[in-house]
């Protein structure tokens, strides 16, 4: 297997951010400050020399993804291409609820409030299967699910990709955060979430994933 650089991108800033909604699989479109952050961001990503572009199959990532591309020096030769394992988390039952509330009722069983407490009293994965056991339909992703749905995403990734590439791959806020919390050693305060249409950065090497700055601000 190669080794290469993954620039991860969380998509530009949705109606359902704006409103502080549950968005995992459920989708709404880009903003308009949305849109505008998400074509400054391609500007200062414009002179990387992108070998291969991929997204969600998400609309909002989707459409983040081909501002950036087609601004890029290599818009001629990238065919973005779609990654459903690179999805944000399934929420279930909570999709589209406020966040404050779905938390909430999430964590309370295990005696934390809310997403950050839940954190800080467990971890990251806890948040993923305390939902999933508070989803009264039981269909909200755990964190071995998952996981195993990132896997197959970087699988994915590692079929096209050689030495030395650049990849773009744009995602989403929890998922950018649960790959960073787990593959970087701690370094990154996951507790804050990327900003919209920030920049996260992965070495990828030999089927290893070492996290080397998380949600830098590029514009």
């Amino acid at each position: 297997m190669a080794k290469y650089q993954i620039y991860l991108i969380r998509h530009g800033r949705t109606w359902f951010n704006r409103y502080n909604k549950m968005q995992g699989w459920s989708d709404t479109p880009l903003a308009p400050d949305g849109v505008e952050i998400a074509k400054k961001a391609a500007l200062a990503l414009k002179d990387v020399d992108f070998s291969a572009a991929f997204s969600s199959d998400a609309r909002r990532a989707i459409d983040t993804c081909k501002l950036i591309v087609d601004a890029n020096m290599n818009k001629d030769k990238l065919n973005p291409t779609k990654l459903m394992e690179f999805r944000e988390q399934f929420y279930g039952y909570f999709e589209g609820m406020n966040s404050p509330e779905a938390w909430f009722m999430v964590g309370e069983p295990h005696g934390a409030k809310g997403f950050s407490e839940i954190i800080d009293k467990y971890d990251l994965n806890a948040t993923k299967d305390f939902m999933k056991e508070a989803d009264p339909f039981h269909d909200a992703e755990n964190a071995e699910e998952y996981w195993t749905r990132i896997g197959r995403g970087f699988d994915a990734i590692d079929k096209v990709a050689k030495d030395g590439d650049k990849i773009l791959l744009v995602s989403h806020g929890t998922t950018i955060r649960s790959i960073t919390d787990r593959y970087s050693d701690g370094q990154f305060d996951v507790t804050d979430s990327p900003r919209n249409s920030s920049l996260t950065m992965l070495e990828r090497d030999n089927g290893k994933n070492l996290v080397t700055s998380y949600n830098q601000m590029i514009i």
